[in-house]
This record gives structure tokens, C-alpha cells and sequence, in this order.
């Protein structure tokens, strides 16, 4: 019974010993996935343990599901990951325990942000990872919303972009580049996006003041120039991003899909950032955070107001990982690909 003088507690929910998880086997294409049943894991000092609601699949989560480059096996293991490896960043879900010393979150909190292991039904996540969930979202806009959102809040924070600003977006349609997009349209920017034709219309509705094709016009060789390009897709030769930049502009450079086996493009990128030291414009090699808790409550509020909607191409079943996944690398979802964990259909 409670009195005046006992605080009332939230009732600690009875947790399951097992649950439903996609467990990656190997390194390899999506075949090194399969849904097995596994432990209940439990926080650590300062995690929560998350009923996971929904998960997003990125290509972070695609290049620790391959191994490549090699040193993203340093972290996991060489020849194939340690123990029982849970696949999954992203998550959106409710907060059924927590560890030592938390303070910002409570039992019965939905959060967004990124967890180790979120393709499964309970996942452990760092509580300066996470953020309260924007009020009206449903779980899937929640769970793809962290770990690209923060990439391109910090690319434009990197640019300095503002009011009036010109920036181009290259790889504007996918995952990261549908964030920076909305974010930079959201400070009063002028974006030119560049991506395929037949994703132009989705960057336009975005924000984006013009769209360029990448496979029928280059966005360096013509008149126009940027205070700011967002370089996402990767690729493109430094001189050539310089030519378009204005004489005191910033290059972020947020990620390739090209490279050594080794280091991916990150060699090149290095390479890059020595040229530019005695630049009078700015090369910044982005490293995105994704222990930000403020940064997390500025993209929820983004979202609470309506300047930024989660760009959810397609939600799949967690059974459907594989296909997931494949999607994801073919190159034909616009935004971010979400699945569904929670069968009750919370959110």
C-alpha cells in the first residue's frame, strides 16, 4: 500500500529468460543471419535493457555483417565474430530494467537511439545513447532515426550551415543524405541534391531546391557554387568538390562505399584532409558520435515540430532480415529500411 510518505514506483515487468534475435554466424552476405532463440541479456552500470519495438538496418550494420573493411573485424573478431553476436544498431523501444547508476531514463520510458544487438527483441543499450522518443512517431520513423539522423546533424554542424546557405548533398537520397537534406531545408538553406532520377521526386519533397541526376550531369562542372558540400556518396575527386566550393567553404566528408579492403575509403579521406591544412577552404573528415544524448532530444524535436519526418522507405518482419538487408545494399530503398520487432504492434 502506498502512503504519503512511500513514492510510488512503476511495477518491475516479469522478464522473459529467452527471446527471438537475428544472430550473425560469420561474415559473409545476408545468409550468415538467422533468427534463433538466445538469452535475455542484462544492463550493465549505466545501460538499460530496451523490449525492442522496431530496429533500422544501415550500412554500418551491413559492414560488420561482411567484415569489411578488415578493421571493423578488430572490434569483433577476425575470422568470425566472438560468442553469440547480435546484428543490429538502431532501435526504437521501451525500458523494462535498469543498471547501475542511470538516471535519465525510468521503467516504462520509450526511447529511441542505438543499442548493441537491436535486431532482436531485447536489446542493451549505453543510456547516453538513447533519447525519449518524439511524442506522435510511430516505432519505425523512431528506429531509423538515430544513427543517420546524428550523422547528418553533425555534417551540417561540421559546415557551419545556416540561413541562406548553398549546399550540395551528393547521395542525397539515401539513408544519411535524406536527413542532411531535411536539416539543412530546416535552417534556411538552399539544397541541391544529387542522386538518380528516379528517387529525385522523394529529395525534392524533402526540401531540396534542385535535383541533379548523377548519371546524366556533373554537379562540379557547372556555374554554381556551395558554401557547403555534404559529400555522402563518396567518390568524387577532391579538385573537382574545390572547384564548386566558394573560397572559404566547407567539404564534410561523411563516408564511401569504395576503398582498400583494409580501411575502406578512409585512407583516401586522410589523404584528402592533408591537402587541405593549408587550405583557405575546409575539409572536415566527419566522425559521427553516437553518445550524444542532446543531440538525440534536438533530432526528437525536429520531428515534434514537423521540420524533420523519418524517411521510412519500407518496414519489414524481423524473420525477413535477409531480405532487409538486401534491399538495403541494392540500391532501391529511398530513406531508411525499418523491422518490425515487437509483435504486439506497440507503436
Amino acid at each position: 500500500m502506498t502512503t504519503p510518505d512511500t513514492p510510488s514506483r512503476t511495477p518491475r515487468p516479469t522478464l522473459p529468460r529467452t527471446m527471438r534475435a537475428v544472430v550473425q554466424r560469420g561474415y559473409g552476405d545476408a545468409d550468415v543471419l538467422d533468427v534463433a532463440e538466445i538469452d535475455v541479456p542484462s544492463p550493465r552500470k549505466g545501460e538499460v535493457l530496451l523490449h525492442v519495438e522496431a530496429a533500422g538496418v544501415d550500412r554500418g550494420t551491413w559492414h560488420l555483417m561482411t567484415g569489411t573493411p578488415k578493421l571493423v573485424r578488430l572490434a569483433l573478431g577476425w575470422k568470425q565474430p566472438r560468442g553469440t553476436y547480435v546484428a543490429g544498431r538502431d532501435v526504437a523501444g521501451t525500458v523494462v530494467a535498469v543498471g547501475e547508476g542511470v538516471t535519465r531514463f525510468a521503467l516504462g520510458d520509450r526511447v529511441f537511439g542505438s543499442a548493441r544487438g537491436s535486431l532482436a527483441e531485447h536489446a542493451t543499450a549505453v543510456e547516453d545513447k538513447l533519447g525519449h522518443q518524439p511524442a506522435g512517431t510511430d516505432a519505425a520513423g523512431c528506429a531509423v532515426l538515430a544513427i543517420s539522423g546524428l550523422t547528418a546533424l553533425h555534417a551540417l554542424d561540421a559546415a557551419r550551415v545556416g540561413a541562406g546557405d548553398r549546399v550540395l548533398v551528393t547521395g542525397a537520397s539515401g539513408g544519411v543524405g535524406s536527413y542532411v537534406v531535411q536539416l539543412a531545408a530546416a535552417r534556411g538553406a538552399v539544397v541541391t541534391g544529387v542522386c538518380s532520377a528516379a528517387k529525385a521526386d522523394a529529395v525534392r519533397r524533402w526540401g531540396a531546391t534542385t535535383v541533379l541526376d548523377y548519371r546524366t550531369t556533373d554537379p562540379t562542372a557547372g556555374d554554381d557554387r556551395y558554401d557547403a558540400v555534404i559529400d555522402i556518396a563518396g567518390g568524387t575527386a577532391l579538385p573537382r568538390l574545390r572547384r564548386v566550393l566558394t573560397p572559404r567553404g566547407t567539404i564534410v566528408f561523411v563516408g564511401a562505399e569504395t576503398g582498400g579492403g583494409w580501411t575502406g575509403g578512409m585512407g583516401g579521406t586522410m589523404s584528402k584532409a592533408l591537402w587541405m591544412l593549408f587550405a583557405r577552404q575546409r575539409f572536415v573528415m566527419l566522425m559521427a558520435k553516437e553518445k550524444a544524448p542532446a543531440d538525440l532530444e534536438r533530432l526528437a524535436q525536429a520531428v515534434t515540430e514537423g521540420s524533420l519526418v523519418p524517411p521510412v522507405h519500407a518496414v519489414r518482419p524481423l524473420e525477413q532480415v535477409r531480405a532487409a538487408m538486401a534491399e538495403l545494399i541494392d540500391g532501391t530503398a529511398v530513406g531508411k529500411l525499418a523491422v518490425s520487432v515487437d509483435a504486439t504492434g506497440r507503436g
